[in-house]
C-alpha cells in the first residue's frame, strides 16, 4: 500500500507545494492571494451635522462618530510591489494603534509610467488596480475606513492637466487653460468613465465591489480644486454638482465630499476676513456654495497656516487657525447644516524646529474639534497631514512625519483619539471597537 499512497497523495502534494514555491520565488512582487475572511464593518451616513454608523445588522441602529484620522497619499503606489507592501500594512496597523479610524489616500495616478493606474482615458493598469485592492483589504483588516480621492487638481500623479492633454491629443479643441477640465464635455466624459471604473470595480482579493465596501468612508471628487481664473467659479460649481450627482447615481451607500480647501469666494464677502489673504478669494472655490450642493454629504476644509501666512509669527498663525476652524464649524452648523471634516491640517517641521512650536498648531485643531464634539456641533473630526513609515521618505514634505519618531506628536494624536472616544461612549451604547485600542 505504501507505493500506492506515494503515487496518489504524496507526489501530487509535493508537486503542488513545488508549484506554489516557484510561483512565489518568481512573482512574489505581484503575488496576492484571495481573502477568505474580513471583519464586519458598517457604512457611514450623516444625520444633520453628525456622522453616524449605520448598523444594518442590528435593527438599523445608528450611533454618532467623530473622526481622528490621517493622510497617507502614497498607499496605492507602495502596494504595487510585494517588496513594499509591508510598509502599507505597517502604516494602517500603526494608525489603528493610535486610535485613528479614517485614512485619506489617493485613488488616482494618471499618465505614463509603471505606477500609473489610468494610462490613457478608460485604460487601466491591472497591476496598479490590484494595489488599490490591497490597500482597501488591509484597511478593513485594521478596521480603518478610507477617504478615496479621485483626481488631483495639482500636476502630481497626472491631475486635471493630464485629462486636458489627453483630450488635446485626441484632437479635441480644449482651452489652453486647465480650467477646461471643469467645462469641456470630452474631458468631463473622461472623468466620468474613470469614476465608473473605480466605483464598479470588484476587488480582486475580497470579491467585494467598491460600491459595496464598508471600509470606504467617502469618495472625494478632487483634491484641492482651484481655478486659474475666478471667472471659472460658476463652471467649477456646476462641475461639482454634476459629478457629485453622477457618483450618487452609481453608489448610494457612500458619502461624497468635494475636497476643497475651505476658502471663501468673492460672493461670500462677509467672510473675506476669515481667509488667510486676499488671494484666497480669487481661486474660484467657495466653501459655502461648493459645500451646499445637495449631493455633497459633508464639507471639507484644509488648514496650513505655515504655508498660507508666511510672514506671520507662530502666535498669529495659531490665532488664525483657531478662527479658521471655528468659522467653518459655525457655517456648517448654521448655514450648511452638514458635518465638516478638516481633511488636511499640518505643522511645518522645517519652520517649527522646537517640539512645542510644532505641537501648538496641531493642538489648536485638536482642541477646537474636541470642544465642538463636546457641544455636539458640526466639527466632525480632522485628519493630520501626513504620516509616513520608515522607508517612505520619497513621499515626505515639510509637514510629513513618522509619528512614533516624534513622541510628543504621537501623544497628541493618541490623546485626541481617546478623548473623542470617551465622548462617543458617553453618548452611544453600540460603538465599534478596534482590536488595537490605545484608550
Amino acid at each position: 500500500m505504501e507505493p500506492e499512497w506515494r503515487d496518489r497523495i504524496l507526489y501530487p502534494l509535493l508537486g503542488i507545494i513545488s508549484f506554489f514555491t516557484l510561483l512565489y520565488l518568481n512573482f512574489n512582487d505581484q503575488l496576492t492571494f484571495p481573502v477568505l475572511w474580513q471583519p464586519s464593518m458598517s457604512f457611514i451616513g450623516t444625520n444633520a451635522t453628525h456622522f453616524i454608523v449605520v448598523d444594518g445588522g442590528h435593527g438599523g441602529n445608528q450611533s454618532e462618530i467623530y473622526v481622528n484620522g490621517w493622510n497617507s497619499y502614497w498607499l496605492m503606489e507602495k502596494s504595487i510591489w510585494g517588496s513594499s507592501r509591508s510598509m502599507v500594512s505597517k502604516m494602517l496597523k500603526m494608525g489603528a494603534q493610535m486610535g485613528l479610524t479614517v485614512c485619506r489616500t489617493w485613488a488616482f495616478s494618471d499618465g505614463d509610467g509603471p505606477s500609473a493606474l489610468q494610462t490613457s482615458p478608460g485604460v487601466f493598469n491591472e497591476i496598479v488596480f490590484r494595489a488599490l485592492d490591497y490597500v482597501i483589504v488591509e484597511a478593513r483588516k485594521n478596521r480603518i475606513r478610507l477617504i478615496l480621492s479621485l483626481v488631483n487638481n495639482l500636476n502630481a500623479f497626472g491631475g486635471k492637466a493630464q485629462y486636458v492633454r489627453w483630450a488635446e491629443e485626441a484632437g479635441v479643441n480644449a482651452s489652453s487653460s486647465d480650467d477646461s477640465f471643469f467645462s469641456n464635455p470630452t474631458v468631463k466624459d473622461y472623468y466620468k468613465a474613470y469614476v465608473r471604473a473605480i466605483l464598479t470595480r470588484k476587488n480582486s482579493l475580497s470579491g467585494v465591489k467598491y460600491s459595496e465596501e464598508p471600509a470606504i468612508f467617502a469618495w472625494e471628487l478632487i483634491n484641492e480644486p482651484r481655478c486659474s481664473s475666478n471667472s471659472s467659479a460658476p463652471v467649477l460649481q456646476a462641475w461639482i454638482a454634476e459629478m457629485a450627482a453622477y457618483v450618487k447615481s452609481l453608489d448610494k451607500k457612500h458619502l461624497v465630499t468635494v475636497g476643497i480647501e475651505g476658502f471663501y469666494g468673492l460672493r461670500t464677502t462677509e467672510k473675506s476676513e476669515v481667509n488667510p489673504g486676499e488671494w484666497a478669494a480669487s481661486l474660484g472655490s467657495d466653501f459655502i456654495q461648493n459645500s451646499a450642493i445637495d449631493s455633497i454629504d459633508f464639507a471639507s476644509v484644509h488648514a496650513y497656516p505655515d504655508s498660507w501666512i508666511q510672514h506671520g509669527d507662530l502666535e498669529a498663525k495659531a490665532n488664525f487657525l483657531s478662527h479658521w476652524v471655528d468659522s467653518h464649524i459655525r457655517d456648517s452648523d448654521y448655514v450648511l447644516k452638514k458635518p465638516v471634516l478638516f481633511t488636511e491640517f499640518g505643522s511645518s517641521l522645517r519652520l517649527n524646529k522646537k517640539a512645542e512650536d510644532r505641537n501648538l498648531l496641531l493642538k489648536t485643531v485638536f482642541d477646537r474639534i474636541y470642544e465642538s464634539a463636546k457641544k455636539r456641533e458640526a466639527g466632525a473630526g480632522a485628519l493630520i497631514w501626513q504620516l509616513l513609515v520608515e522607508g517612505a521618505d520619497e513621499y515626505a514634505d515639510q509637514f510629513s512625519l513618522v509619528a512614533w519618531d516624534h513622541p510628543s506628536i504621537y501623544k497628541l494624536i493618541t490623546r485626541q483619539s481617546c478623548r473623542l472616544r470617551r465622548i462617543l461612549f458617553s453618548a452611544n451604547t453600540n460603538q465599534e471597537l478596534h482590536t488595537e485600542d490605545p484608550c
